[in-house]
């Protein structure tokens, strides 16, 4: 393991993020903020013995950041402690936050990198939020999808009935999502961020839950940065193919780098929604082709 790393708290309006800081052995080379899923936290990005992309590219000179979103992770409190938090305060807070204090402490912009539905997140605050635009050289989405309209059996039972019924039911009797001791996925979420991303997930309109902003025409509106979509030959669901381009039209990113990441198209190996940051053939596979695309970007 050729970096150290380290946690400490960012306070963000009564509650704390906690912040995984990855930090090469030599002088940093360029700047890196990752953001999870749902149902998840930062350590889809990383694990102290050194695995994942996180730690791959700090090895490889950057300056890696891995927040957890409030309430998951080890931000505090947790959701599990009856707090409450929704997509709007991540969108309009914490992101913003984040993307200044990295930025800041570095004195550079960053790469933004994120997972899943943290692709969405990230869309939605920048658009909002153009002010944080030269703050960020490029972003870079794994899965990242807005709409399920893939139809198949495991769409219906993971989305169609877990998510948006047994999901809501389970976050209204306890007061939050507790999706890991359900098995749902990595970490627990508050109950209104569950309820306004399956407003997201189903509805057509790209509109705020809270305050009904459109995301769509700002995001068309948006010059963005430089910007790279990869999707998983095994990703049937949660980041098919297909939604994550709908997704990028939707928010006028077809301009982006797209990598479908399987064998056919000469992968290592046919990867999943979640194998494709955890996977132990990705260090020799796209891993080292992001890294290089993020050193040949040209600061600005």
């Amino acid at each position: 393991m050729k970096h150290q790393q380290h946690s400490y708290f960012l306070p963000v309006k009564g509650y704390q993020l906690h912040i995984r800081r990855l930090l090469p052995l030599q002088q940093p080379i360029g700047t890196v903020l990752m953001l999870h899923g749902a149902i998840g936290n930062s350590r889809i990005f990383y694990t102290q013995s050194g695995k994942g992309l996180g730690c791959y590219l700090a090895d490889q000179g950057f300056a890696v950041y891995c927040a957890d979103y409030a309430g998951r992770g080890r931000s505090l409190p947790h959701s599990s402690s009856g707090f409450d938090h929704s997509q709007q305060q991540l969108i309009c807070q914490d992101i913003p936050a984040l993307v200044r204090h990295v930025a800041e402490a570095n004195q550079q912009p960053l790469h933004l990198i994120a997972h899943s539905w943290g692709g969405v997140l990230a869309a939605a605050s920048l658009s909002r939020h153009p002010e944080l635009l030269p703050l960020v050289q490029s972003k870079v989405c794994f899965g990242s999808k807005r709409r399920i309209r893939v139809q198949s059996f495991e769409k219906k039972l993971k989305i169609d009935w877990m998510w948006n019924r047994l999901a809501p039911w389970l976050a209204e009797r306890h007061g939050y999502f507790p999706a890991k001791r359900w098995r749902f996925g990595a970490d627990d979420e508050p109950k209104q961020f569950l309820l306004d991303c399956i407003r997201w997930i189903e509805q057509d309109a790209f509109v705020d839950c809270s305050d009904g902003f459109d995301y769509k025409t700002a995001s068309q509106n948006t010059t963005w940065p430089e910007l790279w979509h990869f999707v998983a030959e095994k990703d049937r669901v949660l980041g098919h193919p297909d939604d994550v381009k709908a997704f990028m039209a939707e928010t006028n990113q077809q301009q982006a780098r797209f990598t479908h990441l399987s064998k056919a198209s000469g992968a290592l190996a046919d990867y999943d929604h979640i194998s494709m940051l955890t996977h132990p053939l990705a260090v020799q596979d796209h891993f080292p082709t992001l890294a290089d695309w993020l050193v040949s970007l040209k600061p600005k």
